[in-house]
């Protein structure tokens, strides 16, 4: 781990960074808009930090008013990311005294396939570490985590019974034209990964997801989407995925028969959002509230997608994870 390096890297960044803080604005929740929003509550500072698709990060003490935006992260120009990746989908992770941001980082620059016409960029998931929750975030040693020949996304972080930390993520669609869902363990300070990735399903294996064709029949859609994986009260694995039904975004849940990322996983018959919900991920309150927070996906005037944060009250004392009302702070 080179911290030192990456920090003048940062520096060199962001030489305004306290001056960008003075700017940053109070906003409350339904002014921001933000893809795949994740909440980190940390019990450090008493804060919870909001961040998402876009590499920009957002805190507040109440979850009612919102400071930011603020960049935090920092990249190696000369790693496979170039200078200016694309950030989507980021992560916040509290493991061992340290501060994770999993995040998937694209290089428009790249193109490593074409499939059905379809030119695909470098895009992969990976781990960024601070010492603080509100960051900087610097690169680790191992300048890969994943194939350079497969594009994957949405990594999130799962440590099991035994404290193996390891990385499920989505490899997408677009190449392998039936989006799976996978695991590959992680060094113990998450600088790198060990072994091969294992498939744990397929976007074609859920009862719910629909696509049309142009025949007009239907299928299962192609797309798996944002991963969070969590227990129930009775010790149940299960895990939060998003994809489609028709022109609807939606979330289901799957749960693994052996309690282990091994599974089998199955697929739970309907979606658990209402439409055009998704990419959750599930969070305690200060006061212990669990939250899931999504975002709402909606077309705007333009034409343009529109994504903002939403909090849904959770229950998972039971067998299964049931959602609740939308939750006003």
């Amino acid at each position: 781990m080179r911290p030192s390096l990456f920090f003048f890297i940062y520096l060199a960044l962001f030489p305004a960074a306290p001056a960008l803080r003075a700017q940053e604005v109070r906003v409350p929740l339904d002014s921001i808009y933000l893809s795949d929003p994740y909440v980190l509550a940390d019990p450090v500072t008493q804060r919870y930090y909001l961040t998402g698709s876009g590499g920009r990060m957002w805190s507040s003490t109440d979850l009612k008013t919102w400071e930011g935006p603020r960049r935090v992260t920092a990249t190696d120009p000369d790693s496979w990311m170039g200078p200016d990746p694309m950030i989507w989908a980021a992560e916040l992770h509290a493991y061992r005294d340290k501060y994770y941001y999993f995040a998937t980082f694209t290089n428009r620059d790249v193109k490593i396939d074409t499939v059905d016409g379809n030119v695909i960029e470098r895009r992969a998931s990976h781990v960024l570490v601070s010492d603080s929750a509100a960051g900087p975030y610097l690169p680790m040693a191992d300048p890969t985590y994943l194939s350079a020949d497969r594009p994957t996304l949405d990594g999130t972080f799962w440590v099991d019974r035994a404290g193996t930390p390891w990385m499920v993520y989505c490899e997408e669609w677009l190449q392998n034209r039936n989006g799976t869902m996978e695991k590959i363990e992680l060094k113990p300070d998450l600088s790198g990964t060990v072994g091969e990735p294992t498939v744990l399903f397929r976007a074609s294996d859920s009862p719910w997801s629909r696509a049309d064709v142009d025949d007009g029949t239907e299928r299962p859609n192609k797309v798996t989407d944002g991963p969070f994986l969590f227990r129930t009260g009775t010790g149940r694995l299960g895990m939060l995925w998003t994809s489609w039904v028709y022109d609807d975004y939606v979330q289901g849940v799957a749960y693994s028969e052996s309690g282990t990322l091994d599974g089998p996983w199955i697929q739970e018959p309907q979606p658990i959002t209402p439409p055009n919900f998704g990419h959750g991920m599930l969070f305690r309150t200060f006061d212990g509230t669990l939250l899931m927070s999504v975002h709402s996906h909606s077309v705007a005037s333009n034409g343009r997608y529109r994504r903002q944060p939403h909090f849904f009250r959770v229950d998972v004392s039971g067998d299964t994870l049931v959602l609740g009302a939308p939750y006003h702070p």
